[in-house]
């Protein structure tokens, strides 16, 4: 089972890596660790079980933050209404890529965070409000899906990890809260 302390904190150098691709299909062991990805989200998102595993709340994990540098992701975004439990997206991603995007671009209101960072960092992180992603699923088959809004965010937040992004990168260094026209503020 995953907990905090396998997830690795900015400074280590695996964090600013290009992750490998996952060859197709992908082994037992990667398999498992997409798995454990995912229920480690799950987990992180549930009240009790955060609490007692000490889990900071998370939608979405990249392999490197565990300090395997593959490209595989997991992400659980639950959904907003709360009569409705059914995830909004949960999937495990192997070597995702971004096929297109929007012209429009996107931000999340209160900023962004990350489980590999331990600070507050303040600013908006514009990404596209829209994306389409290939990636492959367990059984090694292909997907194309199209995303906006908040899962199109966090997924690209998690391939910005494969590929040795930190989501502050995108922060505007000298006025963290400037924001072009048209850019959608996600609340």
């Amino acid at each position: 089972m995953i907990t905090m302390n396998d997830i690795i904190r900015e400074g280590n150098p695996t964090l600013r890596e290009v992750a490998k691709e996952v060859p197709m299909p992908p082994t037992d062991e990667e398999k498992k660790l997409g798995e454990e990805m995912l229920e480690f989200l799950k987990n992180s998102q549930d009240p009790v079980k955060a609490e007692e595993l000490q889990l900071r709340g998370g939608v979405g994990l990249a392999a490197p933050q565990l300090d395997i540098s593959k490209r595989l992701i997991a992400v659980h975004v639950p959904s907003s209404d709360p009569e409705d439990d059914t995830p909004v997206l949960s999937t495990v991603m192997f070597n995702p890529k971004i096929l297109s995007h929007s012209v429009q671009d996107a931000c999340l209101g209160e900023g962004e965070g990350c489980l590999s960072v331990d600070r507050e960092v303040p600013g908006y992180v514009v990404r596209h409000a829209r994306v389409t992603v290939s990636y492959y699923d367990e059984a090694g088959v292909k997907h194309k899906r199209r995303l906006k809004n908040y899962e199109a965010i966090v997924v690209q937040h998690e391939i910005d990890h494969l590929n040795g992004v930190m989501f502050y990168d995108h922060i505007n260094e000298e006025n963290p809260f400037a924001l072009k026209e048209g850019v959608l503020v996600i609340e």
